[in-house]
């Protein structure tokens, strides 16, 4: 059995017929085809904000359901009464400890990307980023001693301003951009100052100040102080990050139609 499909193939142990389906192929062959047939009800779509507009254009033929799940450029905000040691070794010194390697090694902590054409654009927000001025800090190259796949090294940007490319556009590989604000009204304008709203995160020792700035960016999940992901808590984003939720009971409800049947009065 192809490794590809081994999960498809668990999930349907045991379900009758019908329940749970796998379909390979192509966006443009198999997932229009999907966003636009008339017989399925509802989308649920995870990728690129570029192909979520195209799922919504084939959709909206249709006028049937969405749920996307796309693009993001997920800030975290440490505010001046931060525990400093902790957020930065959580939110800029673990990229040292992600060594590229064979993802099927249990001791990899980053993986290639997923194609040549994926890791050009990647290179080429990193060259871009270094034209518009940002300091390299770390990375920005393939590493050494990796002769197949697509690797590039964890890569850290710091004297990156709202402007620059590398502060707005998701890059979707591992490069990190850091930015300094004077004031918290600055930070949170920082934080919302690109067109996507997936997830980001606060660092603050003031429980009640964390939770103000957390609720304060426009996004659709906001971690404080490194929380652990929650499964049972909603995932979704704002503006172009799509809209619908997974997970939870909003996850469920993205798949349920509401119906209203009316008695006659007295009966």
């Amino acid at each position: 059995m192809s490794r590809k499909f081994l999960f498809g193939e668990v999930v349907a142990i045991g379900l009758p017929a019908g329940v749970f389906n796998l379909v390979s192929g192509s966006g443009s062959m198999v997932g229009e085809r999907i966003a636009s047939h008339d017989e399925v009800d509802v989308v649920c779509f995870t990728g690129s904000t570029v192909a979520g507009k195209r799922v919504t254009e084939l959709a909206a033929r249709g006028v049937k359901r969405i749920a996307l799940e796309l693009g993001g450029k997920s800030p975290s905000v440490i505010l001046d009464d931060a525990d400093l040691k902790e957020a930065v070794q959580i939110a800029v010194e673990t990229a040292k400890k992600f060594v590229p390697g064979d993802p099927l090694n249990e001791k990899t902590r980053l993986g290639p990307l997923v194609s040549k054409r994926q890791y050009d654009r990647v290179i080429d927000y990193i060259r871009r980023g270094i034209q518009e001025g940002a300091s390299l800090l770390l990375g920005g190259e393939a590493p050494a001693g990796l002769q197949r796949g697509f690797f590039v090294q964890p890569t850290l940007f710091g004297r990156v301003t709202p402007d620059m490319t590398i502060a707005r556009e998701e890059i979707f590989g591992p490069v990190l951009s850091i930015m300094t604000y004077e004031t918290e009204n600055e930070a949170v304008a920082l934080a919302n100052a690109t067109p996507y709203g997936l997830a980001g995160g606060v660092w603050s020792n003031d429980a009640e100040r964390a939770m103000s700035v957390a609720r304060r960016l426009r996004c659709g999940q906001v971690d404080i102080n490194g929380a652990p992901y929650n499964n049972e808590a909603p995932f979704g984003g704002y503006r172009q990050s799509g809209h619908g939720r997974e997970m939870g009971k909003y996850g469920l409800e993205e798949f349920l139609e509401i119906k209203a049947i009316q008695l006659p009065q007295g009966r």
